[in-house]
């Protein structure tokens, strides 16, 4: 076998949660080309994998693509997204395929009816399966993520304060209903004995000025960093606060503390952080009381209910103390 086609085109969480896939097949086929097709802004999520010979763009046209990727002749294709754009490629393609089952009659089942079939495994894992007749298994190594040098040198230099000890926390998140309150956020930064430094995007900076104000010692770069800086100071961090969030996925890759915060989403979906060889090091903060929850696979920009009770009545108090368990 001389060359292996990966497919994800999104998203961060989902993509980092591949990286084992990758590794696998690289140790199991050392002397196999493995390219991964993914979209271009999350290319820089793959960045210095060292298992990876080549990272392949999937830019404006679908079949300009296709006509680059026949010329490469693969061997096999492993298909971890499995959608209708995948199937397209694979039919053109017409090599050895095998796919990633999403589950998307079962996510159907729980998010309408609360009627759980999904099973007891996380999602890599279901990742690995989709490529367990090419030799790979489980290698519990966890995920993998590879921060550049030069971003630990540029963020050291913008924010000295990296050097110190302060946490983490991931004020973004997808959707609206995946997220704290931002009363709840400021609750928790009140509360905490430690510098605590914000991360973001662009969509996250006014929040995050808005704490950074009110909360003194506290640190906001949201918008100002990419994610490898963003990575840099999870990696510097005595632990990180987040929401369900591709952050989450890289923190565990970078095998931090995480407490994770999750609302309408459920870790039953599989997308917990993924550590098999450190189980405590993370806590899931939740509220188990409802019966709208999950209400998507993905969130909303409004709670359906119109109460967001799954993030409004989460005790920020329990938050803390998890923390301060932690960091003991």
């Amino acid at each position: 076998m001389k060359k292996i086609l990966i497919i994800r085109f999104s998203s961060i969480g989902d993509i980092v949660l591949t990286t084992p896939v990758i590794r696998g097949l690289k140790k199991r086929h050392p002397n196999c080309e493995i390219h991964y097709l993914t979209k271009s802004k999350y290319a820089i999520l793959l960045k210095n994998n060292p298992y990876l010979s080549k990272i392949v763009l999937l830019e404006n046209s679908l079949f300009d693509c296709i006509k680059r990727l026949r010329k490469e002749n693969y061997n096999v294709i492993v298909d971890l997204h499995n959608n209708l754009r995948s199937f397209i490629i694979k039919r053109f393609l017409n090599k050895k395929a095998f796919s990633f089952n999403k589950l998307n009659w079962e996510k159907w089942l729980y998010t309408n009816f609360k009627i759980n079939k999904l099973p007891d495994k996380h999602i890599v894992d279901r990742y690995l399966e989709a490529s367990d007749k090419l030799g790979v298994a489980i290698d519990n190594e966890g995920l993998d993520f590879f921060i550049d040098s030069k971003v630990m040198r540029e963020v050291e230099k913008v924010f000295p304060e990296v050097n110190e000890r302060y946490v983490c926390f991931c004020i973004g998140g997808q959707h609206y209903t995946k997220k704290l309150p931002l009363k709840k956020i400021i609750n928790i930064c009140q509360h905490l004995n430690l510098r605590t430094i914000l991360i973001g995007g662009p969509e996250d900076k006014a929040a995050g000025d808005k704490i950074a104000e009110i909360c003194k010692n506290t640190l906001n770069t949201c918008g100002n960093l990419t994610i490898h800086q963003s990575a840099f100071i999870i990696q510097k961090s005595l632990l990180l606060i987040t929401h369900d969030t591709g952050m989450m996925h890289i923190a565990s890759a970078l095998n931090k503390k995480i407490i994770s915060i999750w609302g309408n989403t459920v870790p039953a979906f599989g997308m917990y952080p993924y550590m098999p060889k450190n189980r405590d090091k993370f806590k899931i903060i939740e509220n188990r009381n409802l019966k709208c929850r999950p209400c998507s696979k993905i969130g909303y920009n409004e709670c359906p209910k119109e109460h967001f009770r799954c993030m409004n009545e989460i005790d920020t108090v329990s938050i803390v103390k998890a923390i301060e368990v932690f960091l003991n």
